[in-house]
């Protein structure tokens, strides 16, 4: 049987990561995917598919990848980056095309956005930018762009947004945005046009909108409180300002303000199908209504399914994780050790990975949390992140205000601080015989950073003593 070999770009991404784990289901499909860092491929994946370290700004690497590859995914954007992200993205896509019209790829197949030009905000300019980019060579390459709004399902920012504040909010006075319409869509949904568009016989360029009803955001809202059980109140305002929005937002969703200042600015333009396209070239898929969306969504999280997050992998150098796997350059170190004799250290582990999240942080959570929202008032991911599943952490995983950057089973994790502050900390947990050693690593920017340490000191000697010992005892009463 001959194999249509496929390239997944950002496969340890939200869609990436799902679209990469559906391929592979296909014996008809040999799968390549390029990642910046091979740790955070889960073993898995890693024996089934080929792996390919680097990033398309790296010619070399992106050749490498894109050898003998016959359809090529792009599920790349630097919506996370420090730097001007569309002089990324527009250097990316180029490279990225030019290198599979070098290597003979057939099609590129590319996710952007819903939306005009006219209207759309910078970040979706960006996007469809990227588009025209990728589809600007139908002579040597055809590329098939499938255009998504609101993506729903576990993880994903906009249904994390959602459930935090229908949850959260009774009542909710809300921005003169809330009634602006878009097409929502099950991320399942996105998956089966992506796939199906490997085999779509063309042989010209194609834009693709996909989506389920056209609703306003209110409506979607009003909806998923309904999938709830909850009765909520919506009362758009027009005096909200785009600034008080994104505040809004940061204080009760997981979402820290860079991201929902862009997500606020994207909201207020209409992101709705421009073409019917989806129907006349995948009669065969028909999208999940909004609630059963919602439905999917939540049964996911309920059973501790939850394949992928929106803060899985982004263009910020602290979610990269590479070279952040080693503490040694700190030069301030609050270390404890806590001993145990009759509890098997896999115990004692296991109790490690479960912290965080719903749990919490243990007698002096309170302490967690202010600093955690001290962290959000000052444009960080704050607490509420939390984690994706229960009891399971993997490389790259986001536990509330930390990263994962190490895991060795039944020896080490190193979590890597991603709260607003003035230097660079980890927190890292190894287990040394019948030891658990806990250690925090921090190094100072400067005297602001020293300031930072010695201040913070007293509550250290509390709450990082509690943690350590607490860890241990939950491992103690789970023997």
């Amino acid at each position: 049987m001959n194999q249509t070999r496929v390239l997944v770009t950002g496969a340890t991404g939200y869609i990436g990561r799902r679209l990469k784990n559906k391929l592979l289901e296909y014996p008809e499909l040999q799968v390549r995917i390029f990642v910046r860092n091979a740790l955070k491929v889960q073993k898995k994946a890693g024996q089934k598919a080929e792996i390919v370290e680097g990033d398309t700004f790296n010619r070399e690497k992106l050749a490498l990848a894109l050898k003998d590859i016959d359809v090529a995914f792009y599920l790349i954007h630097s919506m996370g980056a420090d730097k001007d992200f569309s002089d990324l993205d527009r250097k990316s896509s180029e490279n990225f095309r030019d290198t599979c019209i070098e290597a003979g790829v057939k099609k590129i197949i590319y996710l952007g956005g819903l939306g005009v030009k006219n209207t759309a905000s910078k970040h979706l300019l960006s996007r469809i930018e990227t588009g025209e980019i990728l589809s600007a060579r139908p002579d040597k390459v055809v590329t098939i762009w499938i255009r998504a709004g609101v993506i729903i399902g576990a993880g994903s920012k906009s249904f994390e947004i959602l459930r935090n504040l229908v949850q959260k909010l009774p009542i909710m006075v809300t921005p003169k945005w809330v009634t602006t319409r878009t097409q929502p869509i099950a991320v399942d949904d996105v998956l089966s046009y992506l796939t199906a568009s490997i085999w779509l016989d063309t042989r010209e360029n194609l834009i693709v909108d996909i989506g389920s009803e056209n609703m306003s955001f209110k409506d979607m809202m009003l909806a998923a409180a309904r999938v709830m059980g909850l009765r909520r109140y919506v009362f758009p305002l027009p005096v909200l300002t785009p600034k008080l929005s994104s505040y809004w937002l940061i204080f009760f969703t997981p979402i820290p303000y860079k991201i929902a200042a862009a997500l606020v600015e994207g909201l207020k333009s209409e992101t709705v199908q421009q073409n019917y396209n989806a129907k006349r070239c995948f009669p065969e898929i028909m999208p999940l209504s909004f609630e059963d969306s919602v439905r999917r969504a939540i049964k996911e999280i309920e059973d501790e399914q939850v394949v992928s997050r929106w803060c899985d992998s982004s263009a910020g150098d602290a979610c990269d994780i590479i070279l952040q796997d080693d503490p040694s350059s700190a030069i301030i170190r609050d270390r404890r050790v806590i001993e145990f004799s009759n509890i098997a250290p896999e115990k004692v582990f296991q109790s490690v990975l479960a912290i965080g999240g719903a749990r919490g942080w243990y007698k002096y959570n309170i302490l967690w949390r202010l600093r955690g929202a001290i962290d959000k008032m000052v444009g960080g991911y704050g607490l509420n992140r939390g984690r994706r599943l229960s009891g399971e952490l993997r490389l790259g995983d986001a536990l509330d205000f930390w990263k994962v950057a190490d895991i060795k089973p039944n020896k080490r994790l190193l979590l890597l601080a991603q709260m607003k502050l003035p230097g660079k900390a980890w927190l890292e947990f190894t287990i040394e015989d019948n030891t658990l050693v806990q250690t925090a690593h921090y190094y100072p920017r400067g005297i602001l950073g020293r300031l930072y340490w010695y201040i913070t000191l007293p509550f250290h000697n509390l709450v990082f003593q509690d943690l350590a010992e607490k860890i241990v005892k939950q491992a103690g009463e789970s023997s």
